[in-house]
């Protein structure tokens, strides 16, 4: 097994509903540790930045509305095949289609309030702590 670190945002519809403390509650039980994790309100400009690949599809701007709509919580989470691990945990993007017991299934409201983003890729994880966090803000 390889220890490595993914990115999470627990995303505005989350924490409207104040579950960040459920989701923090099940990133733990699945054996990620958070290593690092703050409450921000994203930027139009963060948003458009960590949404780039999406740029040219239809739903980029009502992806960066929603993003930018309220508070989010960004994190930094570590274990063991972690971006596999949370992947996992999140479940499927349409909570509807989720496995039982994935954030989504348990705590998401649509497949656009879908409550959580993770990396999909140790690239892509890498890319996304490095916009939200500087080295000296990951203890782990």
């Amino acid at each position: 097994m390889a220890i490595e670190r993914t990115f999470s945002i627990i995303k505005p519809d989350a924490t409207a509903r104040n579950v960040t403390g459920a989701i923090n509650a099940m990133i733990e039980k699945s054996g990620l540790r958070i290593v690092a994790q703050k409450r921000i309100r994203m930027t139009r400009e963060q948003a458009e930045i960590f949404y780039a690949v999406h740029r040219e599809r239809p739903f980029f701007r009502e992806l960066v509305e929603f993003m930018i709509s309220g508070p989010v919580v960004v994190q930094v989470l570590e274990g063991d095949n972690a971006i596999a691990v949370y992947r996992d945990l999140m479940g499927a993007t349409d909570p509807a289609k989720a496995a039982d017991g994935t954030i989504r299934k348990v705590l998401a409201k649509s497949i656009g309030e879908n409550s959580v983003h993770g990396s999909d890729a140790a690239d892509t994880a890498n890319k996304e702590i490095a916009q939200f966090f500087a080295g000296n803000e990951i203890i782990g």
